[in-house]
This record gives structure tokens, sequence and C-alpha cells, in this order.
């Protein structure tokens, strides 16, 4: 079932820069210090860029090139990758694949489809493990294996072969810069997973098609606009239902599979306050229902 378009499709270049091969090494707290003073200063960038305000545009330009431009940024997003930063997020994604079908990695026939999205490596756990024929992209790849492209401006599949079975989005959704921009992700994820009805293995219909979520913990545990109840109602207007989830003090996991379809007529979901405190952050997501 297709989505209908809601309104204009964000370019994520507003909000996710792109990444570097070798990166040198930086310092756990360097790392943490520039990404978030990076992703704020994307945010207000985006935001004077919608209101055609040139000054304060060029303002924040300067802060960034101060911080040492997309470079410096790109080195600590990859230095976040290794082992000894909690490493490689999809290793959550196959312990939990593997808890949920113990011979999921063995079964005989065509490999599952996976569509990686916003992809720094092509070497991590999912791509070595055998089971996944793996599509990567990234807004500014570096790297062969990875195609350079915006996922809100990837072609829509024709038909199921060029759908997949599970799509990626590892700290993708929060570098959207807009509320409504990470709806509009959220509901396009549907236009490139095969449909809950499509007749897969037995095996694997409690696990795919699926959509593998890792978000910043603050995103849900400390925003004045989202909780894990809002956060499950919004997805499971989308049709997806949570089959395993995991925070850390960093990071919030999910694993939502889709086994309905999109709601009819879809709810909408406004920016509306769930928790009151100066300590909180924005984050948010909007969803433009049937009624508008």
């Amino acid at each position: 079932m297709g989505v209908n378009k809601r309104g204009r499709v964000k370019n994520l270049t507003a909000g996710r820069p792109p990444t570097v091969l070798k990166p040198k090494s930086i310092s756990r707290k360097a790392t943490r210090t520039l990404i978030n003073s990076h992703h704020v200063l994307e945010k207000k960038k985006a935001q004077a860029v919608a209101k055609g305000d040139i000054a304060t545009q060029a303002a924040v330009e300067a802060e960034i090139a101060a911080l040492g431009g997309l470079e410096k940024y790109q080195q600590a997003s990859l230095q976040g990758q290794r082992l000894d930063r909690g490493g490689d997020s999809s290793r959550v994604l196959m312990e939990w694949l593997k808890s949920m079908d113990p011979n999921f990695t063995s079964l005989e026939g065509a490999r599952l489809r996976m569509l990686e999205v916003g992809a720094l490596s092509t070497t991590n756990v999912c791509s070595k493990s055998g089971v996944f024929d793996m599509e990567r992209i990234d807004l500014n790849s570096q790297s062969d294996g990875i195609l350079q492209q915006d996922f809100m401006k990837r072609p829509l599949p024709k038909d199921d072969s060029e759908r997949f079975d599970i799509i990626s989005l590892s700290l993708v959704l929060n570098f959207v810069p807009d509320a409504m921009g990470r709806g509009e992700m959220l509901l396009r994820t549907l236009e490139f997973l095969k449909g809950p009805e499509t007749d897969s293995s037995s095996q694997l219909r409690d696990i795919f098609p699926s959509l593998f979520l890792v978000l910043p913990a603050p995103c849900i545990t400390n925003s004045r606009y989202m909780n894990e109840s809002h956060m499950e109602s919004i997805m499971r207007a989308l049709g997806y239902v949570r089959a395993q989830s995991k925070t850390t003090q960093k990071l919030v996991y999910y694993l939502w599979v889709r086994n309905s379809p999109l709601q009819s007529p879809l709810t909408t979901f406004k920016k509306l306050e769930l928790r009151s405190g100066h300590s909180r952050n924005n984050f948010a997501i909007v969803i433009r229902g049937s009624s508008g």
C-alpha cells in the first residue's frame, strides 16, 4: 500500500553532514562535545535557511567553521563507531535477530535485503554476517560500497523486487532538522519496506519486514515533546509493532516490525508538550494525518 505524499520532502543535507574514512583519534569528551555542538549549529542553520535569514545563516556557518568544519565532525562521528566507544550498533540488531530465531542465519533460499541509511562502513556486523544483501547509502559517501544518496530523494521502488526486508536508521532520524521532516522520513520507510502481507518464510514473519531505529537516548528519555509511549503510538499508527528495545546511558535501540497497513485514516501527531522543565530537549516527531 503506497504512502500519500504529505507536504514538502526535506533535504537531509540540512541535518546530517557527510563522513570521511580514516579519522584521527579524538578523546571521548571531545567527541561528545563536538557532535553535540555541531548538531545544535546545524539546526540553527536550517532554521535560518528556512526563514531566509542570510545574516544568521552566515554567522552560524562561521561558528561551524570555528569548530573545525565538517571534517572534524566527520572524525567525531566515525570515532564513536570504535569498539571502545560502544562500537557498531548493528551488533545489537544481530543479537536480537539471533535471539528471535536462532536458525535465521542458516535459512535456505534467497538472502534478505537490507537498506542501511547513513552507512559509515562496509564492514559492520550486518555486512559480514552473510545473511543480508546489503544496500548502503549516505549523503556524502567517501567509501566504495556506499552509494551517495539522500534517502528522501531516493527513487521509489517499482515492485517488491526493489523493496527491502529491513531498513536501518541508526543515528539518522535525529539529524533531520525539523519535526515534520522526521515524520516524513518514518512515513517514507513504508515505501521501501515489503508489505506486512508479504508471503515470506513463516519462520521470519515475526521479524520481517522491520525497521531498526537508533536514537540518542535523551530524544526519548528527556524530551519535552517525546516519551516512550508517544513514540509507540506514532509507530503503531504507521503499522509497526515494537519487537525489541534497549536503552543505554547514551542510546536507545528499537526493532519495529511492520505487521499491519498504514492506519486509515492516519492520526495526526502534533508537537505537544509531554514533560515540562528547563532541562528538556526539543526532539519531536510530527505526523500530518489524513485530515491534515
